[in-house]
């Protein structure tokens, strides 16, 4: 990565409980179709980034935020030559719904509006969080992350509608999702899950679109990276958590896991071997 300018580092606060950081420039790097459980708020530095979510291509330069809520399928690029240099933050849905049912009216689910946010004052506290975290600044980092979901809340939230599963059609989208998160390792073909769910492929393909946002293929290479995240965080080799979630060997998972999160899975897990032998020694 240093070769071509692009630099990134993915990481954890121990007193950060719930929120990933990251800090990355980035040139040629593309993002395939993905999820995250958590919020993403990405405060842009410098150049911008082009990311597809909610139907539109959307554009967010030097002061502005780019903002996708949890499960919200999305893609990212550079929108010029020079990439785009960011800071970002992730917090998790719950840290998200405690800070907004203590400091907004926000009922329901709390999410964001708009996908993109002019607000140059909260691309600095999100900056001054990563900060706060590199520095080891507690107090700091806790109370800026605050402040920043707060303020972005107020500026752009709303409750999240609810998604909707009462169709024939949306129904046995659920069933093939838990059909293939049983069978992650060796999943079975479209037609094969169409069948023994009682339809036809192009049904079940059009229905598992409509639901979630992606096709069940791209949907599976998301979820085995999702769980390849949490056996890394877990102590388990890249090349173990390659083989269990259904990838051919490692460089499969490599490929998929930096177009996904952003790094390659050796640095994601050195970074979480790093808070976890902190936490230890605080303890």
């Amino acid at each position: 990565m240093a070769g071509s300018g692009e630099r990134a580092r993915h990481w954890q606060y121990a007193d950060l409980p719930g929120v990933d950081l990251l800090r990355a420039r980035y040139v040629q790097k593309t993002f395939v179709r993905h999820t995250h459980e958590n919020f993403v708020i990405a405060a842009i530095a410098d150049g911008v980034e082009v990311f597809h979510c909610r139907g539109a291509d959307q554009y967010a330069g030097a002061g502005a935020l780019a903002l996708v809520n949890p499960e919200t399928p999305h893609t990212g690029r550079a929108g010029v030559p020079e990439g785009w240099q960011y800071g970002a933050v992730y917090p998790s849905p719950e840290v998200v719904a405690e800070i907004a049912r203590e400091t907004t009216a926000i009922r329901g689910t709390p999410g964001f509006v708009r996908p993109v946010l002019d607000d140059a004052y909260a691309v600095g506290l999100v900056h001054q969080v990563l900060r706060a975290a590199d520095e080891g600044n507690a107090l700091a980092a806790d109370t800026l992350l605050r402040v920043a979901v707060t303020r972005l809340l107020r500026l752009n939230g709303g409750a999240l509608p609810q998604r909707e599963v009462r169709t024939a059609g949306a129904r046995v989208a659920v069933r093939a999702r838990e059909v293939l998160e049983g069978r992650m390792a060796g999943p079975p073909s479209l037609e094969r899950l169409a069948v023994d769910l009682g339809t036809g492929p192009f049904a079940l393909l059009r229905a598992f679109r409509d639901l979630y946002g992606m096709p069940p293929h791209t949907w599976l290479t998301d979820a085995r990276v999702r769980r390849a995240r949490r056996m890394l965080d877990a102590g388990v080799s890249p090349a173990e958590a390659a083989v269990a979630v259904g990838f051919t060997d490692q460089p499969h998972l490599n490929r998929h896991f930096s177009r996904i999160v952003g790094v390659p899975p050796g640095a994601y897990q050195r970074e979480r071997k790093n808070v976890q032998d902190v936490a230890e020694w605080l303890s």
